[in-house]
């Protein structure tokens, strides 16, 4: 069960931020003595691939800031955050961690059912940051971009964490993210309430 919390946390981050989750991975296979990434993952903590990774992310973090660039760039990452989202959750729970001391195969004569699984959770979460991005940024004049990115980077690290080192508490953070959509989407509603009779 701490195997899925743990690629369910990943996959969930992954729609937001395609590249944190895959370099706190990468780095925790690198660094980390507790975190053994299985074999076909291992992959994610070559050096070049972390420095890949850092560079692709500090472009998305700056690119995912910009009022209008930020919903171009939702486009692209289409592709992007859905696979991220397919290689976090069948590497996170195949790996070993300090809370996962002894992963379970997920489906292991469908090893293919866990990355499928990740990029429908990765490419439900971008969908829904893909319909929230513009409309925010409608009502804000684009003030709402680098605000909503920090938020987004944010709630990725804090997944990417939690699922790597406390997976149970991945339910906890993904309820509160949830709580924070809907209550975005009513201020939404009544801001555009409030303005629509003034117009």
């Amino acid at each position: 069960m701490l195997e899925v919390l743990t690629g369910t946390g990943l996959a969930v981050a992954a729609g937001l931020n395609a590249y944190i989750p895959l370099l706190a991975l990468g780095l925790a296979g690198r660094f980390l003595e507790f975190v053994e990434l299985p074999a076909a993952w291992a992959w994610l903590a070559n050096d070049w691939v972390l420095i890949i990774l850092g560079v692709l992310l500090v472009i998305e973090m700056v690119a995912d800031k910009i009022p209008a660039v930020d919903s171009i760039n939702d486009w692209i990452q289409s592709i992007v955050r859905p696979a991220a989202g397919g290689i976090v959750f069948g590497t996170g729970t195949a790996t070993q961690t300090a809370a996962v001391t002894d992963p379970a195969v997920l489906l292991e004569s469908d090893q293919w059912v866990p990355v499928v699984t990740g990029i429908i959770i990765a490419l439900l979460v971008h969908g829904g940051k893909m319909l929230v991005r513009p409309a925010a940024n409608a009502l804000t004049g684009g003030a709402a971009a680098p605000v909503l990115s920090a938020g987004e980077d944010i709630g990725a690290l804090g997944l990417s964490l939690l699922a790597l080192l406390v997976p149970v508490l991945v339910v906890v953070a993904l309820v509160g993210l949830v709580l924070a959509v809907v209550l975005a989407f009513r201020r939404m509603r009544r801001q555009r309430q409030s303005v629509a009779p003034a117009t």
